[in-house]
């Protein structure tokens, strides 16, 4: 019974898997990342597995043949793994779906190494312009820097090299920004970054060319206004004229029937006048005689 029971004792493997600490990576999607399995070799008849949270999804068997398992995970790694001669797992073409624990484990060696993969997606350029909805004064303009569909970044102005102003956000925002009054005349320089922990993006201020603008802009109102007095003042010209004419023409026809008035009196005096004088002529002559 007792060489039975160490035969049986000899053939039993009590082995314990010991977890290793766990590794971070980060990458940005596009790009292909590498997951050390830590092994410098494969030894025969060993076999490997690597796991994406609970899912099988690459092995290497005990005649170092590779498999993947394509829809595994509902088949988010399909055609987009490769494995080495050591048995560190390429990911191609990286998703930021592929974010998670990866865990390798060997039975030889007894021993689950764990990498936490975070796929970061890519940053777009920060975009500045005008702040439409703030009112800057007389002096100053205000500006706003913003990026769209975005995650785990932190938004911030620099002036120079030093950050004074920042927004950060963890989940998806459609719509991050962060505003900044200058005035005129400031000759700093300001630039706008978004940025993650491995990647960041800057977008330069050219006050000259974005500020002037955007103080016209802000100033809309004002124009409105202006335009405004000016139509006023075209249209109370335009009457002004009109009197004018209208008032010259009557003028013009009063003027001239005046004028006629005053002939035809004048005619009508000369034929009183001849006539009185031939009246008085014949009274001479009727005198004299």
């Amino acid at each position: 019974m007792w060489s039975l029971h160490h035969k049986l004792e000899e053939n039993v493997d009590f082995r314990v898997f010991v977890a290793d600490a766990v590794k971070s990576e980060s990458v940005t999607e596009g790009e292909s990342v590498s997951l050390n399995s830590s092994f410098t070799q494969i030894h025969t008849h060993e076999e490997i597995n690597w796991k994406f949270g609970d899912f099988l999804i690459a092995k290497v068997k005990r005649n170092k043949e590779s498999k993947f398992y394509g829809e595994s995970a509902e088949g988010r790694f399909r055609d987009r793994l490769k494995l080495d001669q050591t048995g560190s797992l390429t990911i191609i073409n990286s998703r930021t779906t592929d974010s998670g624990l990866y865990t390798v484990s060997s039975i030889r060696r007894a021993t689950i190494n764990t990498i936490n993969l975070t796929v970061y997606a890519r940053l777009p350029v920060p975009v500045i312009s005008c702040n439409s909805s703030s009112t800057s004064s007389s002096s100053s303009c205000s500006l706003v820097c913003s990026a769209v569909n975005v995650s785990h970044v932190t938004l911030s102005w620099f002036k120079g090299n030093s950050s004074f102003s920042n927004i950060s956000v963890s989940d998806l925002s459609i719509h991050l920004s962060l505003p900044l009054e200058v005035e005129y005349q400031d000759k700093n320089t300001y630039s706008c970054v978004i940025n993650n922990p491995i990647r960041n993006q800057t977008q330069h201020l050219n006050i000259t060319e974005l500020c002037q603008p955007c103080a016209a802009e802000q100033s809309t109102y004002a124009r409105v206004q202006d335009l405004i007095i000016i139509t006023f003042l075209k249209l109370l010209k335009k009457m002004i004229d009109m009197f004018i004419f209208f008032w010259l023409f009557s003028w013009s026809l009063t003027g001239n029937s005046t004028l006629r008035s005053k002939r035809i009196g004048e005619r009508h005096v000369t034929q009183v006048s001849e006539s009185t004088i031939q009246k008085l002529q014949i009274l001479l002559a009727g005198d004299s005689l």
